[in-house]
């Protein structure tokens, strides 16, 4: 069953009726085409022009946390995790101290929550941080195998059993109903390119749940790989598809592979929507990929002199997306593939391999998203400053989005940013 449905309709979705206004104050775009269609358990919802929100948005940065020189608590090395919570306090977490700082609204530093060590209220190389509902704060400490619970002021309260062993760098996530979500390796003890991985559902009150096992898409990654005895490397050729993942605050995981625009929702207890949009291929510049060919060469041959290239060749265009997260109200920003731009002159570039030793990649690619309602509408493209860091990632409530940035000195900032948009 197919439909054709616009912004200035209603879109119907497996017998339910979704609104399309444009957004704050119920106002409506008229831009906005898709087609729907309904095939076995899978509702696809294809965008074919147009967005709801209209122009394209952009980011204003309010508040920035950050200096290149200064008291220490503004000082910011390597954040690894952003939580906020409902009254604007920003809590960070920082690797390179290591330590867990929070933040007002206006950007002054607060307090600092916990310390390094193995005691209570006390946390051994923590992996993310994530808030509850009611403002508690949960730190993810695998090396110490446990979740410890913080109140909103900073001050320990209890911790929860967790399995550690596993270190990873994606984001605590937290549902709806408070269930707090990290991944797991599920079986251990099998070759690295045999792993699953599942996301264990954690109740802070009573410990573990479950294990929601996370989707595996069958397609053949083009990879580049090395071998010695007791030794083996691969990695994936520069711009080839992949497999991107997250988790939805409502409750599921939404994610694909990126050799098509295609990102679909595993709603629990109802079926799959997958949302589609058309989309025109970027191509990869001829020097971007001399240079992500070269790189990619000098890695290998650090551990494998001799490496000769083994896999198929870098594309001529890239994949349509490149990563993808999900807003606290289930929103699906989704990181497109954008036209490299250079940083450099190729003098420069050569001048700073002699210095480090290493190739330099002078191109770049700048963050842009595409963001879709949870009911598969097409809300808009976001340009971002090209200082704005995908890692971590960023938290976005409404119109706010806090994440960090980078400038030219590699100097990182925390920033609050309102979304700036078109009202259609």
């Amino acid at each position: 069953m197919k439909k054709i449905v616009w912004s200035t309709t209603c879109l119907l979705l497996a017998h339910s009726i979704v609104a399309c206004s444009g957004g704050a104050g119920g106002e409506t775009s008229n831009y906005w085409q898709a087609v729907t269609d309904t095939v076995a358990d899978t509702i696809t919802v294809r965008t074919i022009s147009g967005s709801v929100w209209g122009d394209t948005a952009y980011l204003e940065p309010e508040v920035s946390i950050g200096m290149l020189e200064g008291p220490d608590e503004y000082l910011i090395g390597n954040p690894r995790s952003l939580a906020v919570s409902d009254d604007g306090v920003i809590f960070m977490l920082d690797r390179q101290v290591p330590v867990i700082r929070a933040y007002g609204p206006d950007g002054n530093h607060l307090f600092d929550v916990g310390r390094e060590g193995g005691g209570p209220g006390e946390y051994k190389s923590p992996g993310a941080i994530a808030l509850l509902s009611d403002g508690r704060l949960l730190v993810r400490d695998p090396a110490n195998n446990r979740i410890s619970i913080f109140g909103s002021d900073g001050q320990y309260l209890e911790h929860v059993r967790y399995p550690g062993g596993f270190n990873t760098g994606r984001r605590l996530y937290v549902d709806t109903s408070d269930v707090a979500l990290s991944l797991v390796l599920m079986n251990y003890g099998t070759a690295p390119w045999d792993w699953e991985f599942g996301l264990v559902r954690v109740d802070p009150e009573h410990g573990i749940m479950d294990t929601l096992v996370v989707p595996i898409w069958d397609f053949e990654k083009a990879e580049l790989t090395a071998s010695r005895e007791n030794s083996s490397s691969s990695n994936s050729v520069p711009f080839t598809a992949d497999d991107s993942w997250t988790f939805s605050p409502l409750g599921y995981i939404v994610g694909g592979v990126s050799t098509d625009y295609r990102v679909d929702l595993f709603r629990v207890g109802q079926p799959v929507l997958r949302i589609e949009r058309e989309w025109i291929p970027v191509p990869v510049q001829r020097d971007e990929s001399e240079e992500r060919r070269r790189q990619s060469t000098e890695n290998m041959r650090r551990q494998y002199p001799g490496w000769q290239w083994n896999g198929p060749p870098i594309p001529d265009t890239k994949p349509p997306f490149r990563g993808m997260f999900v807003s606290e109200e289930g929103n699906v920003w989704v990181l497109v593939s954008q036209p490299g731009t250079p940083t450099m002159s190729e003098a420069e570039a050569r001048e700073e391999e002699q210095r480090t030793g290493r190739p330099q990649l002078r191109f770049t690619e700048p963050a842009a998203y595409d963001v879709f309602a949870p009911d598969g509408r097409f809300l808009g493209h976001v340009s971002v400053p090209q200082s704005f860091s995908n890692s971590p990632e960023p938290i976005v409530r409404g119109g706010t989005v806090w994440a960090v940035t980078r400038d030219e000195l590699d100097v990182a900032s925390i920033v609050r940013f309102r979304i700036v948009r078109s009202e259609g």
